[in-house]
């Protein structure tokens, strides 16, 4: 009965023991943040403007890695076939919910083979026009581009991106024929509109408030409803000369379906906290986000409404990928 009881108890204490080498492990881990577009766009800012604090809240080291092209897809179809152990997540937004119904064909499900880790919060989106573009308003500029068919163009972060289906989306219920220039980033769209070889883009929040002031280009609305706290002189496109357009993002953290539970619990746990912390919130508002943690049941339900918002606004743009 005692040689049995050892044997019992050496069996036990193996087993925690191997829990505890395991949780260490998991804990030495690196963790890599997939960026699905280039360097320098929203998604990427925003990622790197937290990851140092993401891995002290966590224990482990965090990394940004940039895995971009086709519209955010291959990014996304990397993460969604990734080891599910918590290590490998994707910064995603509205562009991951797009492809679903943007694109004729994936291979990977948007809302199948994802697992909702953290959300971050949310931001609006500015449309912008080089100052050559005789307009003022969007009234004004849609009245040019009707005028002009084909003749003006807009530049985007690439084919399924955010800001190419929020302009594909503004087009197509303004009736206006203008032509797409799909690039990598953003912050590359934006500059083709200074140097006034695109006409327009629209971009989030974070890459617009830096040209508030800036006559080099000359911001038009925000895609919002409602004005942004952050450009408050700046009325929504919906007031200014496209009444019942709308178009936002969620930002947030994605990692592969299986990623277990307690892990998704845990990374959710650490984002909450973050969002805690003044000098994190202070740079979300410095990029134009409302931050707003959810948990990841709330955070799953607010993925399958916006797919499903999205896929709406797919259909009304007209914008469609063979893939």
């Amino acid at each position: 009965m005692i040689q049995r009881r050892k044997v019992l108890n050496s069996a036990v204490a193996g087993v925690m023991l191997l829990a505890i080498q395991m949780a260490q492990a998991q804990s030495t881990k690196t963790i890599r943040i997939v960026v699905p577009f280039a360097a320098g766009g929203v998604q990427d800012i925003l990622a790197r403007s937290m990851s140092v604090e993401m891995g002290q809240a966590l224990g482990q080291t965090v990394i940004i890695e940039n895995r971009a092209g086709a519209g955010g897809t291959i990014g996304n179809s990397y993460v969604a076939k990734a080891e599910a152990d918590g290590t490998v997540m994707v910064m995603a937004a509205a562009s991951h919910n797009i492809a679903g119904s943007l694109y004729t064909k994936l291979n990977y499900d948007p809302q199948k083979d994802f697992a909702p880790l953290a959300h971050v919060g949310s931001a609006s989106y500015v449309l912008m026009i080089h100052p050559d573009v005789p307009a003022k308003t969007v009234a004004e500029y849609i009245r040019y581009a009707k005028a002009n068919p084909g003749k003006l163009n807009y530049a985007t972060a690439g084919v399924g991106s955010a800001t190419h289906l929020s302009m594909a989306y503004f087009n197509g219920m303004a009736g206006i024929d203008v032509v797409h220039v799909p690039l990598k980033a953003t912050g590359e769209a934006i500059n083709e509109v200074i140097s006034g070889r695109a006409q327009a883009v629209i971009a989030a929040s974070i890459g617009a408030l830096a040209f508030a002031k800036d006559s080099r280009i000359r911001l038009l609305g925000v895609t919002s409803l409602k004005r942004s706290k952050y450009l408050p002189d700046l009325p929504s496109i919906a007031e200014s000369g496209l009444p019942g357009y709308e178009f936002d993002s969620w930002f947030g953290l994605l990692g592969p379906s299986a990623t277990p539970a307690a892990e998704a619990t845990r990374i959710n746990n650490a984002m909450a906290k973050l969002l805690k912390d003044s000098v994190i919130l202070e740079r979300l508002d410095k990029q134009g986000i409302e931050p707003r943690a959810l948990s990841n049941t709330d955070f799953s339900k607010l993925l399958a409404a916006d797919y499903v918002r999205m896929a709406a606004v797919v259909k009304a743009s007209g914008a469609k990928v063979d893939q």
